[in-house]
């Protein structure tokens, strides 16, 4: 196995890493309870800045390496993180939250999509198939839940739509920066906190977590799904094989509900199971080259 090769397998298990903390988020947020988005979203990316600060100071990145970003990197960073937040809760308000989410799931498609025009990627069949089965397997669990799109949620779609574009362009974008260090997310945290914390205070009434569990909920998912999950992301689409990452995103939401399942906050079903081997075998197929690497490493 070439030192490529091992770069790509470790960046690929980055993502693995990601896609199991964005798992997590809709159990953690349950157990945090109703805590308005964007004050969520401020208390958790600030955690998530945290992070990075400490992990930078401790390998010797002075404030100023934290920092020193040209504007364009500033601009992708924030408009990934916060943009994608911003426009996700917005459509949360104008559109039911089933087909929000899961016109908002086709980021995983669109990185796929997108990784040949704007990072240069080569696509080949495998990689759209693969992406095609993980967006079946997740539309099929969304409509075992009931959907019913309608015209006077139009704008709630449109946004959700956005979102998926926000987060796809971020992922895709942030390999063509390949040379800024992860120590970047660090700062993009910490502006798209400060950036919610305004939001919260002038659309939100302020919510603290009731329980001593629900502020472990809260650190939880800042020190996770909305901290650290950033973190091996960046690393992930910078160094990994972006297309079949598309398509193994897929597996965010099938988690999610199965991890819901477990803790009885979710009724187990036959979609679902339908759902999980649609999205893998789509992970499977879009990540072929990678298995084939290996056997002939081997």
């Amino acid at each position: 196995m070439t030192t490529a090769d091992t770069v790509r397998r470790r960046a690929m298990a980055a993502g693995l890493i990601s896609i199991c903390l964005w798992s997590s988020l809709a159990l953690l947020s349950v157990s945090a309870g109703p805590i308005p988005p964007f004050q969520m979203v401020a208390m958790t990316f600030a955690v998530g800045a945290a992070i990075g600060i400490v992990r930078a100071r401790a390998n010797g990145v002075g404030w100023a390496g934290l920092v020193g970003w040209p504007a364009r990197v500033w601009l992708l960073g924030i408009g990934g993180l916060f943009g994608y937040h911003a426009l996700y809760f917005a459509a949360l308000q104008l559109a039911p939250p089933a087909e929000a989410n899961l016109i908002n799931y086709l980021w995983p498609l669109l990185i796929v999509l997108l990784s040949a025009p704007l990072a240069g990627e080569r696509l080949h069949w495998p990689h759209l198939a693969g992406a095609a089965l993980g967006f079946s397997g997740v539309a099929l669990l969304a409509f075992g839940r009931g959907l019913s799109f309608a015209d006077n949620h139009a704008l709630g779609y449109l946004l959700a739509l956005g979102c998926a574009f926000a987060w796809s362009i971020y992922s895709v974008l942030s390999r063509r920066f390949g040379e800024t260090p992860t120590d970047a997310i660090a700062a993009f945290c910490a502006a798209s906190a400060l950036l919610s914390l305004v939001c919260h205070l002038a659309f939100e009434h302020t919510v603290w977590p009731a329980t001593g569990t629900a502020w472990l909920a809260v650190l939880a998912l800042g020190l996770g799904p909305a901290g650290s999950a950033f973190y091996f992301w960046d690393h992930a689409v910078k160094r990994g094989d972006i297309r079949a990452l598309g398509a193994i995103s897929y597996a965010t939401p099938i988690l999610s509900t199965a991890i819901l399942v477990a803790f009885g906050l979710a009724e187990p079903s036959g979609t679902l199971i339908a759902a999980a081997l649609l999205v893998t075998a789509g992970a499977a197929l879009a990540s072929r080259e990678l298995w084939k690497r290996q056997s002939l490493s081997d």
